[in-house]
């Protein structure tokens, strides 16, 4: 039979922007298993971490449309971090495109709207 050895030490990864890969702060340990590709182009980053805060607005407009919402605390505070987590992950998201040069960001915005803006009617 063989011995069971333990796993070598974890290496904690490079932060960005050594690094191509970015750990998300919703990483509940010092081992992230999360990651955000700074080479990503600047649309796709911009629509994940749109996509994140807009879902978490949408929840709490919600909530606070409703007349009243009786609950404990345990159930309020994991409801809190149930919003908080996507939050922060687009946070992070953004915290990336603020790392890129911000014109970058700019022209490819441009690009996107002259393409719509060039796209005949029929076109989807």
């Amino acid at each position: 039979m063989t011995a069971i050895t333990p796993d070598p030490p974890c290496e904690k990864p490079i932060p960005h922007p050594k690094n191509r890969f970015m750990a998300l702060t919703s990483n509940c340990n010092d081992m992230p298993t999360l990651f955000v590709d700074t080479h990503a182009p600047l649309d796709v980053l911009y629509d994940a971490a749109s996509y994140r805060i807009r879902a978490v607005t949408q929840v709490l407009e919600n909530l606070s449309m409703r007349g009243s919402v009786e609950c404990d605390s345990t159930i309020l505070s994991d409801f809190a971090l149930l919003c908080a987590i996507p939050l922060r992950d687009g946070c992070d998201v953004l915290d990336v495109l603020d790392v890129l040069d911000v014109l970058d960001v700019l022209d490819v915005l441009d690009v996107m709207g002259r393409r719509l803006r060039a796209r005949p009617s029929g076109d989807v």
